[in-house]
C-alpha cells in the first residue's frame, strides 16, 4: 500500500503543475501578448508618420507645379484638417493611460490659453515658412534640408529643457548641419519654372528657418508640460495639439485674407493644369495626410517618447527624394547623395543615443532586461526542479 500511495503521489505531481510556476507562465504570456500589440501599434504609427509626411510633401509640390501659387493657402491646408483628430481622440482616450505628473498645481485657464496661443502662432508662422521653402526648392532638396529640425530640437532642448549633449548627439548635430549646409551650394531649377538665385536663397533660408521653428516648438511644448501644465497625459497632449492647431489655422486664415491671396483662388482653380476636381482633391488630401502624420506622431509620443517621434519623422528623409526622382524627375547629383548619406548617418546617431538613454532608464528603475528574464532552475520542497524561465 505504501508503494501504491507513493506512485499515486508521483502521478498527481506530474499532472498538477506548481501553482506558482503556472501563474508566472500566464503572466509571461500576457506580457508577450502586450509586447506584440505595442510593437504593432508602434509599426502602424511609424507608417502613419512616414507616409503622411511624404505624401503631403509630394502633394504640395504637385500643387505648385500645376499652377498653384498661394503660399497662404498651402499653409492653411497643413493645419485645417485637425478635426480629423477628434475621432482618434475619442477612440484612443481609454487605451492611452500613460501619465506623467509633475509636482505642483495644475495650470490655470489663463496660463493654459496663453500656451495654446503662443504655440499656435509659432506653428502658423512655421508652416508659412515651409510653404515658401517648397515654392522654389526642388522637393528632394527641400526634404533634405528639413532633416536639420533634429539638430535644432536638440539645440533648443539643451537651453530650455537641460537636455544633455552627449558625444553621440554632438556627432549627430554636426552631420545634420553639414548635410544642410552642402545643399546651399546646390542651385538647381524646379521642373516647372526657372528659379533665380535670389528665389533659391529665399526658399533655402525659409526652410532652414522653418526647421529651426519646428525644433523650437517641440522644445517649448516639452517646457510647457513641465513648467506650466504640470502634467503630461494623453488628454493634455491631445488638447494641446487640437487647440494649438485651431489657433494656427486662424492665423493662416487671417494671413490668407490679409494678403489678398484669396481673391486669386477662383482664377487659380480655373487655370489649374489638372482641372478643378484635381485642384480641390489635392487640397483635401493634403490636409488629410498632414493629420495622418499628426496621429502617428502623437501615438509615438505615448508609446515611446517625443524624441523618438521626431526622429521617426526624419526617417522619411530618403523616401521623399526617391519619390521626387520618380514623379518629378529631380536630379540626384553627387552633392545630394552625400547630403542624404550624412543626414541618415546623423539620424542613426540620434536614434542610437535614444536607445542608450532608454536602456539606461530601464536599468535605473529595475526593469529586467532580456538577459535577466531567465532565472536558474530552483528546487522545490521535495527536491524536484522548478523551471521559471519564459517558455
Amino acid at each position: 500500500m505504501n508503494g501504491d500511495q507513493e506512485l499515486q503521489v508521483i502521478v498527481q505531481q506530474g499532472k498538477e503543475p506548481n501553482p506558482t510556476v503556472q501563474e508566472e507562465r500566464n503572466q509571461t504570456g500576457v506580457t508577450h501578448s502586450n509586447t506584440y500589440k505595442r510593437c504593432l501599434r508602434v509599426a502602424v504609427y511609424t507608417f502613419f508618420v512616414i507616409s503622411g509626411q511624404s505624401v503631403a510633401t509630394i502633394l504640395g509640390r504637385i500643387y505648385y507645379d500645376n499652377g498653384g501659387n498661394s503660399k497662404w493657402l498651402a499653409t492653411v491646408v497643413q493645419l485645417v484638417g485637425f478635426p480629423v483628430l477628434l475621432p482618434y481622440y475619442l477612440l484612443s482616450i481609454k487605451t492611452h493611460t500613460t501619465t506623467t505628473h509633475i509636482d505642483g498645481k495644475a495650470a490655470s485657464l489663463k496660463n493654459r490659453v496663453m500656451v495654446y496661443v503662443v504655440l499656435g502662432v509659432l506653428v502658423g508662422a512655421d508652416c508659412y515658412l515651409y510653404s515658401i521653402g517648397l515654392l522654389y526648392l526642388p522637393v528632394s532638396t527641400y526634404s533634405l534640408i528639413c532633416a536639420s529640425q533634429l539638430a535644432f530640437n536638440a539645440f533648443f532642448s539643451y537651453f530650455l529643457n537641460s537636455q544633455k549633449l552627449t558625444p553621440i548627439i554632438l556627432n549627430s548635430l554636426l552631420l545634420l548641419t553639414i548635410s544642410s549646409t552642402l545643399l546651399a551650394f546646390n542651385n538647381e531649377d524646379s521642373n516647372s519654372q526657372k528659379v533665380t538665385k535670389a528665389q533659391y536663397v529665399t526658399s533655402f533660408l525659409c526652410t532652414i528657418g522653418a526647421s529651426a521653428g519646428f525644433g523650437l516648438v517641440l522644445s517649448l511644448q516639452q517646457l510647457a508640460f513641465r513648467k506650466v501644465l504640470k502634467r503630461q497625459t494623453f488628454t493634455e497632449v491631445m488638447d494641446m495639439i487640437i487647440y494649438m492647431s485651431l489657433v494656427a489655422s486662424c492665423v493662416s486664415l487671417v494671413g490668407l485674407f490679409a494678403s489678398s491671396e484669396w481673391e486669386t483662388l477662383s482664377n487659380e482653380m480655373e487655370n489649374y493644369k489638372l482641372g478643378k476636381v484635381s485642384y480641390v482633391m489635392n487640397l483635401v488630401w493634403t490636409a488629410i495626410t498632414w493629420q495622418v502624420f499628426n496621429i502617428g506622431g502623437t501615438g509615438l509620443i505615448f508609446e515611446l517618447s517625443s524624441l523618438f517621434s521626431n526622429a521617426i519623422s526624419v526617417l522619411g528623409l530618403p523616401v521623399v527624394p526617391i519619390m521626387a526622382v520618380i514623379i518629378f524627375h529631380d536630379k540626384m547629383n553627387g552633392l545630394k547623395v552625400i547630403s542624404m548619406i550624412l543626414a541618415i548617418w546623423g539620424f542613426m546617431s540620434y536614434v542610437y543615443q535614444h536607445y542608450l538613454d532608454d536602456k539606461s532608464s530601464k536599468k535605473s528603475v529595475g526593469i529586467p532586461t532580456v538577459e535577466s528574464s531567465v532565472s536558474p532552475e530552483a528546487e522545490g520542497p521535495n527536491g524536484q526542479k522548478i523551471e521559471t524561465s519564459a517558455s
